[in-house]
């Protein structure tokens, strides 16, 4: 008989991530990097509960990791294969479903990203320290873990490192200390996040406030010092955004916000949870990023507080993100949304309709046109219900589902609560066709 251990996929998207069995309430990775020899040293305890009765149980961890031991609820010394990508533990005990799973596992190695359809994700090497960009799936590049957005957790974040370099993880630093020649920087994480936000940036680094100290969300900027000048000047509206932001989408969902620039240049810029990270090519003293600048601060509503619970539905994070940055547009007496959303629309009439942006598959989930049709889905929606609907039903939405995981069906029977009329032949149209429809005239 097969084993109940090999099952269906938990996402179509990404067939090999994701175990079944558990849920993580908590990862703390006590971590030691050595930036010169790029080489990681990890302790990860992971509280979990089972939702099943199973003899052995699958982590996400890659094979550039070597796993030295993996402790079981305290016991002795558990069993343990790591294979294809997938660390999988015996314990020596049955565990009933409804028990505790404490996992400890220690391991080592050189991190390197994972490889995959969409290059490589994941712990990545800077000129001088590191970053990790993991979306979809390169958290396993550095600790194991159930990659999955579906599963979400609080975390407990200690890197250390050689002291010349500023280390950042998600969360707030509730510990620095210094001995010798290293430095140890513990991060406390508290709102549960998805395995592919979590993020440690390691460069040489400074720490800077943005925007007044009253107000309400704390905004830090972390880069090299010779940055700091352009920075000043590219991210000035940072503040502002945040504030037509929380105006829009409801209230801010974390405790902080940071921004990281890196000593190198990066093709885009990448999201956590609490933190986005641009290239120094973003920072070039012109603002020619600032459109990058209000969709990486949307996606802590869009994707990180609200994460979709299937890749599918991946327009849920970045048509949102990407319509934030016509909002933005609008707010800052720059072209409207609605000039905006034309002159996309315009130019995606252009192109192929052979996506459906719903459902778009594996190899076309970062498609530009997830992004843009995504986008135009809402301005849509939004000359369909009229701005005070269309924004109220923004804020419940980031309010009622904040910190959990969510659907395109759960938007979309949200949204018809806001209208007066059956909204099934605009999704119909926007999200589960090819053809590309046209927008109402502006009323």
């Amino acid at each position: 008989m097969a084993d109940r251990f090999y099952e269906a996929p938990i996402d179509d998207y990404l067939p090999q991530n994701g175990n079944r069995g558990y849920r993580v309430s908590r990862y703390e990775l006590d971590l030691v990097y050595k930036v010169t020899a790029n080489r990681l040293a990890g302790r990860a305890t992971l509280t979990a509960v089972t939702t099943a009765a199973r003899p052995r149980f699958s982590l996400d961890l890659s094979q550039t990791l070597s796993v030295a031991k993996v402790l079981v609820n305290g016991a002795r010394a558990a069993k343990y294969t790591h294979q294809h990508g997938k660390l999988v533990i015996t314990p020596q005990q049955h565990i009933p479903a409804g028990g505790a799973l404490a996992l400890v596992i220690q391991y080592s190695g050189v991190p390197k990203p994972v490889r995959g359809p969409w290059g490589e994700v994941g712990w990545e090497e800077l000129s001088e320290g590191s970053l990790v960009a993991s979306q979809p799936n390169g958290a396993a590049s550095w600790f194991p873990c159930d990659d999955h957005p579906s599963s979400k957790a609080s975390y407990q974040i200690s890197i250390t490192t050689d002291s010349p370099f500023y280390a950042l993880a998600n969360g707030i630093l509730v510990r620095k200390q210094t001995k010798a020649s290293q430095t140890t920087w513990v991060y406390e994480q508290p709102e549960p996040m998805a395995a592919y936000l979590a993020t440690i940036q390691i460069g040489p680094y400074r720490k800077y406030r943005l925007g007044a100290p009253h107000d309400p969300v704390p905004i830090q900027a972390v880069l090299p010092a010779r940055l700091r000048a352009d920075f000043e000047h590219d991210f000035a509206n940072q503040p502002r955004m945040m504030e037509i932001f929380t105006e829009r989408f409801g209230p801010y969902p974390f405790e902080s916000y940071t921004v990281v620039v890196t000593d190198d240049d990066l093709d885009i810029p990448i999201e956590a949870q609490g933190i986005s990270i641009f290239g120094a090519n973003h920072c070039d003293g012109r603002r020619g990023s600032e459109r990058l600048v209000a969709h990486e601060l949307a996606h802590q509503w869009f994707g990180n507080s609200l994460t979709v619970r299937q890749w599918r539905d991946i327009w849920l994070h970045e048509g949102f993100a990407c319509y934030a940055e016509w909002i933005w547009s609008e707010a800052a007496e720059g072209p409207t949304a609605d000039q905006l959303a034309r002159a996309a629309r315009h130019n995606l009439s252009r192109e192929r309709q052979d996506i459906v942006i719903g459902d778009p598959g594996p190899q076309r989930m970062f498609d530009d046109r997830v992004y843009k049709r995504g986008a135009l889905t809402l301005h849509a929606l939004r000359l369909e219900l009229g701005d005070t609907a269309f924004f109220d039903l923004l804020r419940d939405w980031t309010i009622r589902y904040r910190h959990g995981s969510v659907s395109t069906e759960e938007f979309t029977d949200l949204a018809g609560h806001y209208s007066t009329i059956p909204l099934r032949p605009l999704w119909d149209a926007w999200l589960r066709a090819e053809a590309l429809p046209q927008l109402p005239p502006l009323t």
